[in-house]
């Protein structure tokens, strides 16, 4: 890769702590220190080709403190790249052949030190959310040595995660896997030792339905789930593929930062945690059956209770989060339907890889409950090896949801949807 070296502002920070840290990307064994720093207009927006080249962005910024937003091309179109140019960032596209930029028309001075993330855009059109790496780097305490795996889109908030994990601490190697290689990720993992993983449910329920036998020779001794609801299925599949593992699943986004980390094996969280102030902690409540966060690693500007647009239900003395408010809920002839509980319990089926929940038009009833699954691969071992139908799924809703939140139709796809950011709009 040809990237040119900067030049050294007066600001230069010390190496981060896990600078030595081994990283694999594109196949090849890297570190830190030994990653080119880019030459970057402050403040810059770039646009990562590939995952090394976000890498060495990173770095630079973890060194420099340049004013950054990084991305890939695929997630910024040419409206929001007219807004960051108006926001006064110089626009770059980051490759092999080195730095691509477009000035704004209006430059303005750099804030140093801050990170700007992009939002997924579930609510609506991807906004800018203010961090620092102080505020992104939620793991602290001294960690076991690991070799974890990321295969998150540059720039998103749980790719920050991983990736503020290793440049911060010693001991906590990295082998970034392009979306090319999302689907053998397995035999990339095994070649390269990895024992730790982070991903999102799509992404774990993906793997068990494409090759749950090359996943199982993975020696992951940590298992991270994010980014979506978190049910007891896919935690229940997981822990048979690994009875050994440590299973944790975070809640987390751009606004509020890491916030809720669970580790005993049960979706949601125990609802003696709602309310509960702690120093230095998230506090977490419940509004109108939304999730309210205040925490100490919420994004610039947003300080406070914020509403996080996350419905939850509390149910078994957990406080279990189902979906986004404007879309979970379903007004069936007046009754309410949340689609995370119909999707848990359709996830639940043991035929079943994946669902989508949603609601559509009905005579009378103004909405009705449809579904969208994947269905396992049939073990030929078992001896309920029989492919269910839509009748058979629609009875094993009725015997467990009350008559108006059994979907009226359930379609059967071939594979299970995936997004960049590792999601599925379930």
């Amino acid at each position: 890769m040809t990237v040119a070296t900067s030049r050294h502002p007066a600001a230069v920070h010390p190496e981060p702590a896990g600078v030595d840290n081994r990283l694999v990307v594109g196949g090849a064994a890297l570190t830190w220190r030994s990653l080119p720093t880019p030459t970057l207009a402050d403040p810059a927006a770039v646009l990562a080709h590939s995952a090394v080249h976000a890498l060495t962005a990173a770095r630079q910024h973890a060194v420099h403190g340049t004013e950054l937003l990084l991305s890939t091309a695929s997630r910024v179109d040419e409206a929001m790249r007219t807004e960051l140019l108006e926001a006064g960032f110089t626009v770059s596209v980051l490759d092999d052949d080195g730095v691509h930029p477009s000035a704004p028309a209006r430059p303005r001075a750099a804030e140093p030190g801050r990170l700007w993330l992009l939002t997924s855009g579930s609510t609506g059109r991807p906004k800018r959310v203010g961090h620092t790496l102080d505020t992104l780097t939620t793991v602290r305490a001294d960690q076991p040595d690991r070799t974890w795996l990321c295969p998150y889109a540059p720039g998103t908030y749980a790719w920050w995660q991983v990736v503020t994990l290793s440049l911060t601490q010693p001991g906590q190697h990295l082998v970034v896997v392009e979306p090319d290689e999302l689907d053998d990720w397995p035999s990339v993992a095994t070649a390269h030792g990895v024992d730790a993983a982070s991903g999102t449910p799509t992404f774990w329920r993906r793997t068990l339905y494409r090759d749950a036998d090359a996943l199982a020779r993975v020696p992951l001794r940590q298992i991270t789930l994010g980014g979506e609801p978190v049910d007891q299925a896919i935690l229940d599949q997981l822990r048979e593929v690994f009875p050994a593992a440590r299973i944790s699943w975070i809640y987390a986004s751009s606004e509020v930062g890491a916030s809720i980390v669970v580790h005993d094996g049960r979706a949601g969280f125990p609802v003696d945690w709602l309310d509960r102030e702690t120093p230095g902690r998230p506090t977490l409540s419940v509004r109108d059956d939304e999730l309210v966060v205040t925490s100490p690693y919420h994004g610039a500007g947003l300080a406070g209770p914020i509403r996080t647009g996350d419905r939850v239900q509390v149910l078994d003395g957990r406080v279990l989060i189902t979906g986004r408010l404007d879309s979970d809920e379903i007004n069936v002839g007046g009754s309410k339907v949340s689609a995370g509980v119909v999707r848990g319990v359709l996830a639940g089926h043991p035929a079943v890889a994946w669902a989508r929940v949603t609601g559509r038009r009905a005579p009378v009833l103004g909405r009705m409950v449809v579904a969208e699954v994947v269905l396992a691969p049939a073990d030929p071992a078992s001896a309920d090896a029989g492919v269910p139908d839509e009748a058979a799924l629609v009875r094993w809703c009725a015997d467990r949801l009350p008559e108006h939140a059994v979907p009226r139709r359930i379609r059967v796809l071939t594979d299970i949807p995936v997004k960049e950011t590792l999601k599925s709009d379930v």
